[in-house]
Order: structure tokens, then sequence, then C-alpha cells
């Protein structure tokens, strides 16, 4: 993976779909996408590069942005602030050469009896420098602006879910500041995790609408960072499709949190409010029916396949959606779907549990895992806190099979 990819809710497939059927909308599209190629993310920089998710020495706590382009390095789109452009990144393989520390599940973060998150959201008044201006802090009254209130309780009810039922201190155990900025270009059809905040755009109001409505996709994003701190999957091929079904997992267990709701009450939707009422669909993704999410004349049939035997095989490269990253992760999103139903009650309390310790027990998964791999970790983490004759590794075995990978 080179790192010059960009974890986004809004796959690239789905916007250049858009631009072939909308003219007007095609060159806010096309900063889009070519914003998510160019800018070097720290999600990347971090996942990749930095073991824990973070550099040996910390960067200061300003925000300032990794060093100007150099004389090779592609250029800038119109209107780009270096301050969030990086050199090209290349992949630093030391990393892989760690010794693997036996698993075991790792026991839960200490979160302080009076701890809270520490939110702050910005404003990049349509532009693309961030943070943007600062509008609201821990402890601030509501703001008149509606996105910044959404994204500041987005953010709370993702740090609510990760300290009160997983026992972990923010996205990297250690009470990380939640930063956030809103109102990202103009026409911006996407929200991201940058590697070191949340960035969400208005939607062009004519096919998206602010990326800030749906919890789960502020949940989903974060999600991002929480993958960079514990199982750095990279973000190509089949890990990509984990860690992209993996913030699926997490944006629908804090939609359900959010909701007060059992698996079984679920819609399973992932964004179901950021399409507007033109569009031919419910949501960007079904966990319970990949590929049904929508079928619209311009924005396409959601492609996702939910077996193994529809894999889609695809080129690595940035057209063509990172090998599929977006397209198959449907297949571990319905293994998860069936799990959890099997199971029924809170998805939290035990489905959510297993996906948990998967993900941040050390050396259980390394960062290439494939679909198979990633489900034999998910029943040796299911065995080892529920026991092997529990109905938790049956439900497990039963949901891998439905979508064809045996353990």
């Amino acid at each position: 993976m080179t790192g010059n990819h960009r974890c986004s809710i809004v796959p690239g497939y789905l916007l250049r779909q858009l631009a072939q059927h909308e003219p007007d909308l095609a060159p806010a599209i096309d900063f889009a996408l070519r914003d998510a190629h160019v800018l070097r993310t720290r999600r990347e920089l971090r996942g990749t590069r930095w073991p824990q998710g973070r550099p040996p020495t910390p960067r200061p706590a300003d925000l300032a942005g990794p060093p100007a382009p150099g004389p090779d390095d592609p250029p800038l789109p119109p209107g780009t602030i270096h301050g969030i452009v990086g050199p090209p990144l290349t992949k630093d393989v030391s990393i892989l050469d760690q010794p693997v520390v036996q698993p075991g599940l790792a026991p839960a973060t200490e979160v302080p009896v009076d701890a809270t998150p520490q939110r702050s959201l910005h404003d990049a008044q349509h532009g693309v420098s961030l943070p943007g201006v600062q509008v609201r802090g821990e402890g601030n009254p509501p703001s008149p602006d509606v996105s910044v209130n959404e994204a500041f309780d987005g953010l709370g009810a993702t740090w609510d879910v990760l300290a009160r039922v997983f026992g972990r201190d923010s996205l990297d155990g250690h009470g990380l500041p939640l930063i956030a900025s809103v109102h990202y270009a103009r026409d911006y059809d996407n929200a991201f995790w940058d590697g070191q905040q949340m960035v969400f755009g208005d939607g062009d109001g004519i096919y998206f609408a602010g990326f800030t409505r749906s919890v789960d996709v502020i949940a989903h994003e974060l999600a991002h960072g929480l993958t960079q701190f514990t199982a750095g999957l990279t973000y190509v091929g089949q890990p990509g499709a984990l860690n992209e079904s993996v913030s699926d997992v997490w944006g629908s267990i804090v939609r359900q949190w959010v909701r007060g709701e059992s698996a079984e009450q679920a819609d399973w939707l992932i964004g179901a409010e950021v399409f507007t009422d033109r569009v031919h669909g419910v949501a960007l993704r079904s966990m319970a029916a990949p590929g049904t999410a929508y079928d619209d004349p311009r924005l396409g049939k959601d492609p996702q396949p939910a077996h193994l035997a529809d894999y889609v095989d695809l080129p690595h490269d940035a057209d063509n959606d990172n090998g599929g990253v977006h397209v198959n992760s449907g297949i571990p999103n319905k293994a998860f779907h069936l799990f959890a139903t099997a199971l029924g009650g809170h998805t939290w309390e035990r489905a959510g549990q297993v996906w948990w310790d998967t993900m941040s027990t050390r050396g259980l998964i390394a960062r290439d895992v494939d679909f198979a791999t990633f489900a034999a970790a998910t029943l040796q983490a299911a065995t080892t806190r529920y026991g092997e004759d529990s109905e938790v590794p049956r439900a497990l075995r039963s949901a891998w099979g439905g979508v064809g990978i045996d353990l």
C-alpha cells in the first residue's frame, strides 16, 4: 500500500458513476476524487509506518501539518493548503518484522470513572485547510449549526461505546482528543478520517445530504482510527475489505446503542440518512442484505457480494477501490450480521465483544490478514472468552459458513 488513499465513507466508484450522469456535479466530484488521491493522510501514515498508530515522538498538539511537498511530489489541487498535504509515503516494512506476541486476550484499558470524551469541533468554512475555526469544545453549549451538534453528539456516542462497553479510553486507549471539522470544501460528497481527525462534507444537496446526519457514518470513520491504533489492517484487497467491514460493524453497533435496539430490531443499514429523496435506495450499504442498498439510474446498483463465491477480484489500485475494499466488505459484513442475529440481544454484548477481542488482541491477526484467517481468529477469540461448548462459537461457525468460509 502506498499511503495515498484515504478511508472515506463513499467509495470512489459511486462518485465516478454519478459524475458520468450529472455533468454539473462533475467538477466538485473530480475535486473530491483528486483530493482523496493527492492528500497523504495521517491515517495511512500512522497505520502503515508506525507501530501503535503513532510516531515515536508525538507531533505537536496544534495540528501542524506534515512537511511541504518536495519537487518530485504531485502538484496540489487548486486552493489546497500544504499543511494537510505531505510528501509521498513509502511503507516501512520494518514494522512487519517485529516479534509476534503470543495471542491472548488483552486486559481492558482502565478508563477513569470520571473520564469524558475530549471533543473539539471546527468549521472549515468550505475550505480545505484543517482543522478550521473552532466552534464548539467539550462543555460548551450546543451550536446554532446543526452539523456541529450532530458531529459533536456522534463523537460522544462513539466514545461512550468504547469506554462503557469495551473499556477503552478513546481511539488510542489513552484519551485521544476527538477532533472534527464540518463544512469541508464545497458540495463535498464524503466524510473521512485523516489519521488524526474527522472531516465532513455537506454533500451536493441533490443526491447526498450532510454526512453528519448518520451517527453510524461518524462511528464508521472514527473506527478507521480505532483500527489504526489496534490491528492496523492494510487498506488493500481482503485486509482492506476487512478494514472497511470492521468500521461498518462499529458504526452499526454505535447506531444500535444510540437507538437502544437489539440485533433483531436493527435495520443494519450504513448511511441511511446521507441520500436525499431523489436517490432510489435506502443507504450506502446493507449489512443484512449486501448488494441491495441502492439501485439508482445515476448511482448504479450496489455491487456488494454477500458470499465468498461472488467475491469481486479487482486490481489493487485507486481506480479499482484498492482491490474492492468497499465492495467485498459485504462478505464479512453479512457474516457479522448472521452472527449477531443468531445470538440475539444487544449486538455489543457478545458478537461485538468477539470482534473487539479479535481486533485488539495483539498478535492475533496480521496487518495483511485474509478473510479465512480473520474468521479463524474470531473463532479463537470466541472460544477463549466464552468456551468451546458455548453457543457463541457455534453461532460463529454457522455465520462464517453462511458466507462460504468454513471453520
